[in-house]
């Protein structure tokens, strides 16, 4: 079964440590963990030739690749358009198919307009149909900003959108977080777009909390499985274990995603792409 990491956490891993992230070893622990997935975040082409040699010298399998962009301008829309078809260019040879996008929020936590979310939505489906032609796919993502003011953007970028041109990488608990901490909210959001998952983003928390390995917890994942069944769809499962302030550090991050690794294969496993 392949389940994958995303980078984010273990830089912070490195952090905690006192030390400089270092991408071989945080991929050399991540293998030892049996994890078989590597998911990283690219803001350049030039970025990819590295990226893809520490890979395939640790064995781990890129199917996915988070990339950074603004979308609510034309400007913005167009810049970040070409830089992402220059990341999609240079990692597809490497085994990467799904672009994860979730367009940069305003300064100051302030709510795009619905001129910006047009412009945002048109931008995301045109790259998607772009990413499409080239046998790739965007995936739409969101932290908790998304879900404010009835979830307006969240809902726009996906109900204004081609569903053959946008998916979405469901972070299960962003989701949850920023809809209050709800898994009525959550399960209504795979009810909605379920059939577009083409990826989750795996983490869980105790008492709202960030928790150290993925496992039982605040958020019932047995019941996201039967809603994604239903749906019809076999997801890529990528990991995010992720430490905020009150988050303990307190196991070998790798017997931590190894732990994380079981739970996932013991409950996905015959949902997993």
């Amino acid at each position: 079964m392949f389940i994958g990491t995303n980078v984010y956490g273990w830089t912070q891993i490195a952090r905690l440590r006192g030390q400089d992230y270092d991408r071989p070893q945080a991929m050399a622990q991540a293998g030892a963990a049996g994890l078989t997935g590597w998911e990283d975040a690219v803001r350049s082409a030039d970025q990819v030739p590295d990226l893809a040699r520490d890979a395939a010298a640790a064995g781990l399998e890129m199917r996915s690749a988070y990339v950074f962009g603004a979308f609510h301008t034309e400007v913005l829309a167009q810049a970040s358009t070409d830089s992402a078809l220059a990341i999609c260019d240079a990692l597809m040879p490497h085994g990467v198919t799904r672009f994860i996008f979730n367009p940069d929020p305003l300064p100051d936590g302030a709510l795009k307009d619905d001129a910006q979310l047009r412009t945002q939505a048109h931008a995301l489906e045109a790259l998607g149909r772009s990413l499409r032609e080239r046998g790739a796919a965007l995936l739409y993502h969101t932290h908790a900003p998304e879900m404010r003011a009835s979830a307006r953007e969240f809902h726009h970028m996906l109900a204004s959108t081609d569903p053959g041109a946008v998916s979405l990488c469901l972070d299960l608990h962003w989701v949850w977080r920023g809809a209050g901490d709800s898994q009525v909210a959550l399960e209504d959001i795979i009810r909605l777009y379920g059939p577009r998952v083409s990826e989750l983003h795996l983490r869980q928390s105790h008492g709202g909390v960030w928790a150290e390995a993925f496992e039982d917890g605040d958020i019932d994942h047995g019941a996201i499985v039967a809603h994604l069944t239903a749906a019809g769809v076999t997801p890529l499962m990528v990991l995010e274990n992720c430490y905020e302030e009150a988050t303990p550090f307190e196991r070998d991050p790798v017997e931590t995603h190894r732990a994380s690794a079981a739970y996932v294969a013991g409950l996905f496993g015959e949902l997993a792409a």
